[in-house]
């Protein structure tokens, strides 16, 4: 996978940023799990687990983790605590391995569809329209043709604001009044993306939880319209949650895993929180690609997850 020039020295830094204060959390936890051990015995596992639960892993995931370790350490008899980082690297990686994204390229590969189209969903609050400017400014400098659908018609306030990320990125935006059917701006958005010949088209819903049927029933009718322009889109749904409300992540993912069919994630606000191991949770548990990541404010702070730089980062010491 090519990002960003094959992982340049300022992707890792900036990653090792955005992670401080989760990568503080989580090596302070670790030491003081293998204080004083020489090796890895049942305390130092019962210790990890707790380290692990604490930085927002999820307990499911965190047990899945220590049987793996747990197996290893009766495979190879003997384990002193240097190798735990090592072990506990490689495993966390081989989970996050299981739920790869089938479009793993960076934002100036070729699309594997054109237009490239993509529903973005998740609550209100979460950095969703953000997401979407940053997502759609990406695209923009790897060379493709973005637009973006305004489809969350429920609030002014989000057909504004999204409005004033298309001018910021220098793309064109579809939109309709406040109260507009949301499947007719979606269904405007991509026959003009396909007319037009756009690379990637972004569309907006609406982030809301309080009734899951009326939910399911709006993104379904969505799905539908803009499948009678293009049959097999949309090609990517991405919920988007904020990282830095830990467990409460969790249940955003099971409702809207629940009321559409979900295949990428994007965690945001990473950077503002010490509780970035929902990344490797809500992964596993849901068997869903986590495919982008918020870390920061600028532009270039969504950044394409890369599993293996994101697991070496957060348990360096």
């Amino acid at each position: 996978m090519a990002i960003f020039g094959l992982f340049s020295k300022q992707y890792k830094d900036d990653l090792s940023r955005g992670l401080e204060r989760t990568k503080d959390s989580v090596v302070k936890r670790l030491s003081r799990a293998i204080m004083g051990k020489s090796h890895v015995d049942d305390e130092v596992l019962d210790n990890l687990e707790e380290a692990l639960i604490s930085s927002d892993v999820g307990v499911n995931t965190t047990l899945r983790i220590i049987d793996r370790i747990q197996d290893r350490v009766v495979h190879d008899k003997f384990m002193n605590t240097e190798e735990l980082n090592r072990i506990l690297r490689e495993e966390i990686s081989a989970l996050l391995e299981e739920n790869k994204s089938e479009n793993d390229a960076d934002f100036s590969s070729p699309l594997p569809q054109k237009p490239y189209v993509i529903m973005v969903v998740g609550v209100n609050g979460v950095g969703k329209t953000t997401t979407i400017g940053k997502l759609a400014w990406q695209f923009k400098k790897g060379n493709k043709r973005v637009i973006l659908g305004a489809a969350d018609t429920f609030r002014a306030a989000a057909i504004d604001q999204l409005s004033i990320w298309a001018e910021r990125v220098g793309v064109p935006i579809v939109k309709q009044q406040m109260g507009s059917d949301p499947a007719s701006v979606a269904f405007d958005t991509v026959t003009s993306a396909k007319s037009n010949q756009f690379d990637v088209v972004i569309v907006d819903t609406a982030g809301r939880l309080h009734n899951k049927a009326n939910l399911m029933s709006e993104l379904s009718k969505i799905k539908r319209v803009i499948q009678k322009v293009i049959p097999d889109a949309p090609h990517e749904v991405l919920l988007v949650l904020d990282g830095s409300t830990g467990q409460n992540a969790f249940e955003q993912a099971r409702q809207f895993t629940e009321a559409t069919q979900v295949n990428a994630l994007a965690i945001t606000k990473l950077d503002g929180t010490a509780k970035g191991g929902v990344v490797i949770g809500i992964s596993d548990q849901f068997k869903i690609p986590v495919k982008y990541i918020g870390i920061g404010e600028k532009l270039e702070d969504l950044q394409i997850f890369d599993k293996n730089e994101f697991v070496e980062t957060l348990f360096s010491s």
